[in-house]
């Protein structure tokens, strides 16, 4: 495996800066994770590491080699796609050596048939060899896919949402895998997704990206815990961040400078009315089994927050507001790190 180095790197399409100035480090044997919305430039720094683009401006080192220049085909690269890309007309196993069948390799049959079978044993589709592609379920083509990158043994794998058109219960299934695969063999991978919860399960650290820019890097508790903007901190947290005005609380409850307040789920405690100074009155309660999602209603504005399911709570109901804790942002949405009680 190796390290990828990008540094001051910029791509423009037109009048849009796709990448502004990005720099990071993906370390040999990460599960690094950029995490953004679409149009964020998470593809186009992918398409930046594998040569299919070129910067305006910047470097890309792979294991200590500036790569910037080179073509895509030289920097030992294996790219995973959204859509699955197979040849239909071939079987499992020819997909999976298709690219050691290439004229720029040359792999020998007998090398070809044993990593074909020991990554189709890692993926468990050993049994699905035979079949042609259009046999296979979007779970078993989305394994393939992932394979016939796998397979080539590559310095760094690149991702780019290969979940993202599965149901959600083979996503689950395939991010597990994708964390047991790379922790298997210590493999570099630098992955994009729009989705938090793969980034919060399988990355060892996640860059939060918008319009071309790396706002934070970190493990995932850190940008959890201590997201350096009120962006970020929106782009992790299920129910989502609640943002309040700081006029709309006690004064002494925020610091100075504070504008908005974020409020997580576990920065807000509910209690029954008992002369609080925060009132809150319940919206809606949707029952989702082990736990219970309460909307409520505070001073015109809505929060969403956790309740034990088994915990008696109704529409029209009003309830004392706690807050611990909380995050506060200032008027450039900039993070207040102390938090004043």
């Amino acid at each position: 495996m190796a390290d990828v180095i990008l540094r001051n790197i910029s791509k423009r399409f037109g009048t849009v800066e796709a990448v502004r100035e990005l720099s990071l480090t993906v370390n040999d044997g990460e599960f690094l994770v950029l995490l953004g919305p679409s149009g964020a430039g998470k593809t186009t720094t992918l398409r930046l590491i594998t040569g299919l683009e070129s910067p305006d401006a910047g470097s890309v080192m792979i294991n200590g080699r500036d790569v910037t220049r080179d073509p895509a085909g030289s920097r030992d690269i294996a790219f995973v796609f959204q859509q699955y890309s197979l040849y239909p007309h071939l079987t499992v196993y020819d997909n999976l050596a298709f690219p050691l069948r290439s004229p720029a390799r040359r792999v020998p049959e007998p090398m070809i048939r044993e990593r074909v079978e020991r990554t189709a044993e890692l993926l468990h589709i050993a049994s699905k060899l035979g079949n042609l592609a259009t046999r296979l379920s979007g779970g078993e083509m989305q394994r393939v896919a992932i394979g016939r990158a796998l397979v080539r043994d590559p310095s760094i794998y690149l991702m780019d949402e290969p979940l993202s058109s599965l149901d959600a219960k083979l996503r689950a299934e395939l991010r597990l895998e994708l964390k047991r695969i790379q922790l298997e063999l210590g493999a570099t991978i630098l992955y994009v997704t729009h989705d938090q919860v793969e980034a919060m399960t399988m990355a060892s650290r996640i860059g939060v990206i918008r319009e071309g820019q790396l706002l934070q890097l970190g493990t995932p508790r850190e940008i959890y815990e201590s997201p350096s903007d009120s962006y970020v901190a929106s782009r992790l947290g299920t129910p989502q961040i609640n943002f309040l005005p700081a006029r709309l609380l006690p004064e002494e409850s925020v610091p100075p400078g504070t504008e908005t307040v974020g409020i997580r789920t576990e920065h807000l405690q509910l209690a029954a009315r008992n002369g609080g100074r925060m009132i809150g009155r319940v919206h809606r309660v949707e029952h989702l089994g082990e736990q219970n999602h309460v909307h409520l209603d505070y001073r015109g504005q809505t929060l969403v927050t956790l309740a034990d399911p088994h915990r008696p709570l109704h529409a029209g109901q009003e309830v004392d507001l706690h807050l611990v804790h909380p995050l506060c942002f200032d008027r450039a949405g900039q993070r207040i790190p102390t938090f004043v009680h």
